[in-house]
């Protein structure tokens, strides 16, 4: 009889590193989130996009783009899957392309928008 230790092999810590970095990578990849002129914080089913004023803004998001358009004083066009949007402070969410936009805030040199899928699609 042999006796043999228990053979449970044992995950390296680079390969496990490495499994966590792709697990990462898949999850950005999952979200889609890409810009120009503008930065996103993306979730699976939400992203949140502040673009730069006075650029030509734009963004990758869920598998759709958004561009800003223009702002004037509260009010915001934005060009959501391919539709222009007018959009207010304080508005309930529109929907468009089985999505929900919202507008969160307006600055001078900001716009901050959020795209969310919208669950009933």
């Amino acid at each position: 009889m042999t006796n043999r230790p228990d053979a449970t092999p044992l995950i390296p810590t680079s390969r496990s590193a490495g499994l966590l970095a792709g697990l990462a990578l898949g999850v950005a990849l999952l979200a889609g989130c890409s810009s120009e002129g503008a930065s996103t914080d993306c979730g699976l089913d939400a992203c949140t996009v502040t673009f730069d004023r006075g650029v030509e803004a734009n963004a990758r998001i869920l598998g759709v783009e958004a561009k800003l358009v223009g702002a004037q004083g509260d009010q915001v066009t934005v060009e959501v899957a391919g539709e222009q949007l007018s959009l207010t402070m304080g508005q309930q969410a529109t929907e468009v392309g089985g999505f929900a936009v919202t507008l969160d805030s307006v600055t001078d040199e900001q716009v901050k928008i959020r795209v969310s899928r919208n669950p009933n699609n």
